[in-house]
């Protein structure tokens, strides 16, 4: 169990649902502060200022749902997994929302599982936090199948500096090799596998 309090952002317009969840954690024995938001302008805000550890997602709102939050994260917050809690099962599948780079997808009747869920994925992106944001460009860019020259001219950088990255990113978490780092990048949603 997370011995520090976890800052879960929810992008949800049911305050309902929120209370619902929290209880869910609170009884787990996770200690939460959370903010909400409903709209794409307050969740890149509440990401860059609140800082959520973990985000949690409503599969559908209506004019910013979970797939579009998924890009928002992607860009301004990597480290900060997002898990979609959804109402019915029918609606979309967990694969399709895994494949555009969340976590997982629990569903509000099965609440029991969300906190074992939330501890593992930021069990995975722990390896994240040891990188710089120039890092997590690099290794962004090496997910996406740049090759080292074209990623130093993207970023304006030499060769060597690059290479300089590289290594240290496999140091750092742990991945010597470019496969694993790609399947890792897609793993936490750094990029999507369409992408």
């Amino acid at each position: 169990m997370i011995a520090r309090t976890l800052r879960v952002l929810f992008l949800d317009d049911d305050p309902a649902d929120i209370e619902m969840v929290t209880e869910s954690l609170a009884r787990s024995g996770m200690a939460v502060v959370t903010e909400r938001v409903d709209s794409p302008e307050a969740f890149t805000q509440a990401l860059r200022e609140f800082a959520p550890d973990v985000v949690l997602s409503d599969d559908a709102l209506e004019n910013f749902d979970a797939r579009a939050a998924l890009e928002v994260v992607q860009n301004v917050r990597p480290t900060a997994p997002v898990i979609v809690v959804a109402g019915a099962p029918g609606r979309h599948s967990a694969a399709s929302f895994v494949r555009a780079g969340a976590e997982d997808l629990v569903l509000k009747t099965c609440l029991d599982r969300l906190a074992s869920t939330i501890e593992c994925a930021l069990a995975v992106r722990r390896r994240l936090e040891k990188l710089t944001p120039r890092q997590m460009e690099v290794l962004r860019l090496m997910a996406h199948g740049l090759t080292t020259p074209e990623i130093a001219r993207r970023l304006a950088l030499s060769t060597k500096t690059v290479e300089t990255h590289r290594g240290e990113i496999m140091k750092r978490v742990g991945i010597h090799d470019l496969v694993g780092l790609v399947r890792y990048a897609m793993r936490v949603g750094l990029v999507s596998p369409a992408a």
